[in-house]
Formats: C-alpha cells, structure tokens, sequence
C-alpha cells in the first residue's frame, strides 16, 4: 500500500481497441494527415489535451487542439466543432476526456469523411459510438486492471503504448506523470491501484516540474508543500478558472 512503484503500471495493451488507436495515429502521423484534439475544459481534460499535443508534437504530428467552450459548445465534441474541423481540413479527430456517449457526432464525422478516435474514463452505455477506436478505462470488455483511471490516466496509456510501439524510451513517456498526477487527483478519480501509483510517482515530479505553467501555478498558489492537498486546493481551481471564465 505505501511503497507502489512502476512495477505496478500495467501494460497498455491490455486496453481493448489500444493496438487499433497506436495503429491510426501511426499511420496519420507518417501520412502528415491533420489531427485535431478535443478535450474537456475541466483540469482532467485540459491536462489530458496538453500531454497528447506535446506529445505528438513531438513526433511529428501535423495536430492542433480545440478546448470546447463551457455555454456555447457544452461538454464534448458536437456537430458543429467537427464542421469546423472538416473546414480547416482536419482528417482525424481526437478526443480525451469526452465521446464515450457521441453516438450522432461520431455518425456525423464519419459521413464527412473523417476518423474519430475516442478517449474517456466515463461510464459505458451497452452501445458504443462507431469510432474506429475506443479507448475508455470503463470498457466491459478491458482487460485492464484498474478502471478507476481519470481522462488523463488513459491518455497516459495511449502514449506510453505509442512509446513502446515505436521503441522509445520509458523517459518520453514517464515526463509527463507530473501533470498526470495534477490531472487525476484533481479530478477526484480513487487513489487506488495504478491511480495511486502516478499520484505518488507525479508528486515527486511536481516537486521538481521542468514545466514553466505548472511551476508557475504552484508559486502563485502560495503552498509551501506540495502535496495533494496543494494540487486540489492550490492548482486545480486555477486551471478549472479558465473554462469558467471563458
């Protein structure tokens, strides 16, 4: 209980549809095909859209983000976001934090043409929106351990499958666990299992963060410790103020 390592991070292959999203992203990244991240405007989504865009900046993605705005687009991908999208000549849509329940916006994108792949921790209704990859940690059919994974928990397997699909090192992908860990104990996931792990590991990171927004949340916040308590109360109202305020 009080000494979980890496060794308790799970494979991210034991996600269902993981091997079908690394594939997509694969090949749209070779093709220089134009991919587009929604993501929430939450402190979950938002630390979810930052870790995905960063990462596949850098390697080499032709991809831009769009954070949904609270009134007039609401929660999650809609029609007319994923017009706007075809309009700028997007090819691929990519959610985290959203689209477990986008059954016409799914329908919607694929008559234009475009693929969408869909990250989410939400709850799973008996029918699945026809994306050509679901990645959700609330899959029935996931033979993954913990289900309990915030929006960015999930995110942080996608990439760590991608790392390992491409033969990086654990480095490109373990970086980010500071802002995994703001993420997911902002976004009151329980501190069990793996959740436990990267909220362990990630506070250590946030103590040392090379990430000039992150340190620059935590000095403002005033908290002498950093701790969890500094992240929910000290961090996560800060990033949160941005969706509220527009």
């Amino acid at each position: 209980y009080l000494n979980d390592d890496l060794e308790k991070i799970s494979s991210p292959w034991l996600f269902k549809d993981m091997d079908k999203a690394v594939d997509i992203l694969r090949i749209k990244i070779s093709h220089e095909s134009k991919i587009r991240i929604i993501c929430d405007y939450d402190i979950d989504g938002i630390c979810s859209g930052y870790i995905l865009l960063d990462s596949l900046e850098k390697l080499g993605a032709n991809v831009d983000i769009v954070v949904p705005h609270r009134i007039e687009d609401g929660y999650g991908i809609n029609k007319d976001l994923i017009k706007k999208a075809y309009d700028d000549g997007v090819d691929t849509i990519l959610t985290c934090d959203n689209g477990i329940a986008a059954y016409e916006q799914v329908e919607y994108a694929k008559s234009l043409g475009m693929t969408i792949v869909i990250t989410d921790h939400h709850e799973v209704a008996e029918e699945l929106p026809e994306a050509l990859a679901i990645v959700d940690a609330k899959r029935k059919d996931n033979q993954y351990p913990c289900r309990d994974l915030a929006g960015v928990g999930v995110v942080f397997k996608l990439i760590q499958a991608i790392s390992i699909d491409l033969g990086l090192p654990e480095e490109e992908y373990l970086k980010y666990l500071d802002i995994v860990c703001v993420g997911t104990i902002s976004d009151i996931v329980p501190l069990r299992d793996e959740n436990r792990v990267i909220a362990k590991l990630g506070l250590m990171l946030v103590n040392q963060t090379k990430n000039i927004g992150l340190k620059s949340l935590l000095i403002s916040s005033g908290y002498k410790t950093i701790d969890s308590g500094a992240i929910s109360f000290g961090v996560a109202p800060r990033i949160n103020a941005s969706g509220r305020m527009g």
